[in-house]
């Protein structure tokens, strides 16, 4: 292709990121022109407000009320959809585009984890590019490092820290020693956390991600609906404080596996030993781990959210395709990913913490501790610390490795239990 022809683009959406990637090919014009061998030029653009001030001109590009119209610009080749949702204007635009012959780049995370093998299916008999790379982690490039760096390997495990706001909350309990809900409200203060934060903080954003990590891994069909999320907001100042008297640091951890028992894909915190990896991600980035039976470990970590990284992360799709080069959107023909069933999670064996909240009365440990016996859960040790203000005391026990399903026996033995105060919290240990 001449290089003097451009890839001419059409934005959906000026919010943070669009109004990145605006400032990002301004600024790097030369250079992205010089590595994508022809020039990138925007030349429609579409958002809610067209009178508000984004920092630069916006009139240059032609402005589109109906976004959904952007499908049909005569002068576009290619949409980026940057107004996030999984169904709605997203996914029509989405669908339109593909229909329409063109490509689509798309930072939107839910509407690729619910509807992605149906626009990947799409695209591939359109013959039209589908990039997602800013979907997962930001700026981060983990999924062109599973397409492509990795492609010649059988992934076997891929786990990370994959959302900020949670590993920010987590890190300033750590360092601080406050609680959830103080730390929430300064994350939501600082920009961190959203008014309404549960999209984070129990684990839906992060699973969203996981399960098109999984799919990129193991060259499985998405399954969105089969990830178990649980998130940090019973996570409590004394679980850090445990965790750390044992030797390891609290994250959210996705982790995905596919074997001979089926797909497994959970959110969850977990104990993280301190000589881990991923117990040293701090702050608002984000990591992830891919383990492939050639390669070895494969370790991405960066900044996983903001409008440099992720407008980053969109205009790297933009040069693949400048440059032609793009291929199935999953690393594999749609056709070829593989259905495969949820792994029965209580066969999964672990090491865990469980921390109880109690009475501090006689008895009570004996209560715990026959509970666990009769699950046939072997306790590696047992702490009890101080009164709490209510009155309470904490019990923290970790467990020897065996299955999860007899964890989950002990606790539902507890169910009820006139020595608690409030649900037993459960945390596996990363191994």
């Amino acid at each position: 292709m001449k290089t003097n022809t451009p890839l001419r683009v059409a934005l959906a959406g000026l919010g943070t990121v669009g109004g990145g990637v605006v400032r990002l090919l301004d600024g790097n014009r030369d250079l992205i022109t010089r590595r994508a061998g022809r020039p990138i030029e925007i030349v429609a653009i579409s958002a809610r407000d067209r009178s508000k001030d984004r920092g630069f001109d916006a009139t240059r590009f032609a402005w589109v009320d109906d976004m959904r119209d952007l499908a049909g610009h005569a002068a576009a080749d290619i949409i980026v959809e940057l107004i996030g949702g999984s169904d709605g204007p997203a996914l029509t635009l989405a669908r339109q585009t593909i229909a329409a012959g063109k490509g689509l780049v798309t930072a939107n995370k839910a509407m690729i984890a619910h509807h992605g093998l149906e626009l990947a299916t799409a695209a591939e008999a359109a013959g039209v590019p589908l990039k997602f790379e800013a979907a997962v982690a930001g700026g981060v490039p983990v999924i062109k490092g599973l397409r492509e760096g990795a492609a010649a390997n059988r992934i076997g495990r891929v786990y990370g820290i994959l959302n900020g706001t949670c590993n920010f909350i987590l890190s300033k309990m750590e360092a601080e020693g406050r609680d959830f809900a103080e730390v929430l409200a300064e994350a939501q203060a600082l920009g961190y956390a959203e008014s309404d934060p549960s999209f984070d903080i129990d684990g839906v954003d992060a699973a969203h991600k996981l399960s098109i990590l999984a799919s990129l891994a193991f060259g499985t069909r998405p399954a969105f609906g089969d990830v178990s999320a649980t998130g940090i907001r019973h996570v409590i100042a004394a679980d850090i404080a445990e965790a750390a008297a044992l030797g390891y640091r609290v994250r959210l951890v996705g982790v995905a596996e596919a074997d001979a028992h089926g797909l497994f894909q959970r959110v969850h915190p977990h104990l993280v030993p301190i000589d881990h990896p991923l117990a040293h991600v701090t702050g608002s980035l984000n990591a992830v781990v891919a383990e492939g039976n050639y390669v070895g470990r494969l370790f991405f970590q960066g900044a996983g959210a903001g409008e440099g990284p992720t407008a980053s992360a969109v205009v790297a799709d933009l040069i693949d395709i400048a440059r032609g080069e793009y291929g199935a959107p999953y690393a594999m023909p749609a056709a070829a990913l593989t259905a495969e069933p949820a792994a029965d999670t209580g066969e999964r064996r672990s090491r865990a913490y469980l921390r109880f909240t109690v009475q501090d009365r006689v008895g009570v440990l004996a209560e715990i501790a026959a509970a666990m016996r009769d699950a046939g859960v072997s306790i590696e040790s047992l702490i009890q610390r101080g009164v709490t203000a209510e009155g309470g005391a904490i019990v923290a026990i970790v467990t020897h490795e065996g299955p999860e399903r007899s964890v989950a026996q002990a606790l539902e033995k507890l169910r009820g239990s006139q020595s608690l105060s409030g649900q037993p919290l459960w945390m596996p240990i990363l191994g």
